[in-house]
């Protein structure tokens, strides 16, 4: 690794401006056309076979016979209205870096450049995959449906890290199995029947139908789920509307579900559609409610022979003391699909993103504000460790 610190130390000034720029200039999902081309043109400057995918960015190291790993790292945005109070804050309204996707960014080109500048320390293929749209559930699937398994060679394995709150910056963590939920959007439409407010008599009201499902579904986690199976069932909009007097035709209800277990999540959203058809139903609905599925994410579920290589090498990498567990984090990624297409293996890591003295304010908070050190260096080495782990000589 004597090599790779070198060249680790001579990537980090460039890495913290690259930072600052990106986190100024945020770009929501699908459509990152800016933080793509500056990928692009950092990939070409290092030798790399650089393809436009999907809305991603591909860049292929070849350096000889020997293994191929593929690392991860989304590129894209939030719609949310910065708080950080950062000289670097945002300058775009309504659209922040509230999930450290340009963290990801600069430490997988950081390891794009600690590999490229190395090539005598190591043999086999190297993939830089930069995806957009993670946070709409929506890019993985578009680089899979825009050829990635025909344009870019076979990886033996996947790799993918996240900046979180803890461990705290300077270590990360890791952990075989489930890690991240599946997680699923579903809009209900509730058809009802209008009417004056004075006459609920005459009407179907959508409004009261509504509360009884929000009431109803709650009961999921705690009766059709066993008190062992981890499940979340969450409404996060009710609308209907728009004045006192007026009894509307529909209400909308927004739900979001979560689930470590393919079964689990199956019998989640059978719930969800049994008990919202039979509130309607008993309230006299005279239209069956409407379900459109968005959103949705699958498993990510870590190999348990590529997380335990990946661990003994950032533990012999970084130190014993900087590798912690994972524990199981209720979020979602769509990660998985890029591997799945593949059908290979992968594993998947967090990395600290506050320091001790810092307040960690969770992933999309209007203030989430990673420190730049050493979470950019731990995430560039780590990511050059666990490629190494398949890739060195």
């Amino acid at each position: 690794m004597n090599g790779q610190r070198v060249a680790l130390g001579a990537a980090a000034g460039w890495q913290e401006g690259l930072y600052r720029r990106l986190h100024e200039n945020p770009e929501l999902s699908m459509a990152e056309l800016e933080t793509g081309a500056e990928i692009a043109r950092c990939l070409e400057s290092l030798g790399y076979e650089v393809q436009r995918i999907g809305g991603g960015v591909v860049g292929v190291l070849r350096n000889g016979d020997g293994p191929t790993v593929l690392f991860r790292a989304d590129i894209d945005a939030l719609p949310v209205q910065e708080a950080t109070g950062l000289p670097y804050a945002s300058k775009r309204p309504g659209v922040m870096h509230a999930c450290g996707h340009d963290i990801h960014i600069v430490c997988a080109l950081g390891a794009a450049e600690v590999l490229a500048g190395s090539r005598d320390t190591w043999a086999g293929t190297y993939i830089a995959l930069f995806q957009p749209g993670e946070e709409t559930a929506e890019g993985a699937r578009a680089m899979v449906a825009d050829g990635l398994v025909d344009r870019v060679p076979r990886p033996d394995v996947a790799l993918a890290q996240h900046v979180l709150t803890a461990p705290v910056a300077g270590k990360v963590a890791t952990a075989p199995g489930p890690v991240l939920s599946a997680g699923d959007s579903i809009r209900i439409t509730i058809h009802g029947q209008g009417s004056h407010g004075s006459m609920p008599h005459l009407g179907v009201d959508p409004v009261v139908i509504a509360a009884a499902v929000v009431l109803r579904l709650q009961t999921i986690v705690s009766r059709v789920l066993a008190p062992d199976e981890f499940g979340v069932v969450t409404v996060g909009s009710v609308q209907a509307g728009a004045k006192s007097n007026i009894i509307p035709a529909e209400a909308t209800l927004l739900v979001n579900t979560r689930a470590y277990d393919e079964h689990v999540r199956d019998r989640i959203l059978e719930a969800v559609e049994r008990m919202v058809r039979a509130e309607c139903a008993a309230s006299g609905a005279t239209q069956e409610p409407t379900f459109e599925f968005y959103d949705q994410f699958p498993m990510t579920d870590n190999d348990a022979a590529v997380t335990a290589r990946v661990r003994a090498a950032l533990e012999g990498g970084l130190g014993a003391d900087r590798v912690e567990d994972l524990p199981r984090i209720p979020a979602s990624e769509d990660f998985s699909v890029i591997p799945d297409a593949f059908d290979v293996p992968y594993t998947y890591w967090g990395l600290g993103g506050f320091t001790a003295g810092q307040t960690p304010l969770p992933n999309h908070n209007p203030g989430f504000a990673p420190a730049i050190q050493p979470t950019i260096s731990t995430g560039t080495e780590a990511a050059v460790i666990a490629a190494l782990a398949w890739l060195g000589k």
